[in-house]
């Protein structure tokens, strides 16, 4: 009876996230500065970590002329990628890709073409 309370319990809590996909929800549409744990989390579509002991928290994508990080499988970044339209200019290497520290700077690859 108690287990069975309980399930009701954390499906009545989880209800609102599960149901609406476009409203801020436990574990999606995350806001800047809520701990993540893959950026998929995030509305702003970055998770990111200060350090490889420090929590990941949601964070906004760098703007033109920011420190960045080309997108990554992981998720999880140092610096945060790119905001839409902008690329970040980075050394891509395998040791860079592995440690995650192959950080560029966000550039307008329009503005680039005509340079």
């Amino acid at each position: 009876s108690v287990l069975l309370l309980r399930l009701l319990l954390s499906l009545l809590l989880l209800a609102p996230a599960l149901a609406a996909p476009n409203e801020r929800g436990l574990i999606l549409n995350l806001d800047i500065g809520e701990l993540c744990v893959q950026s998929a989390q995030c509305r702003s579509g970055c998770c990111q970590r200060n350090s490889g002991l420090s929590l990941a928290r949601c964070a906004r994508k760098a703007a033109e002329f920011q420190v960045c990080s080309p997108k990554s499988i992981y998720g999880v970044y140092y610096k945060c990628p790119c905001e839409s339209g902008l690329t970040c200019d980075a050394d891509r290497s395998i040791v860079g890709s592995i440690t995650n520290s192959d950080f560029g700077i966000c550039a307008d690859p329009r503005s680039t073409e005509a340079s």
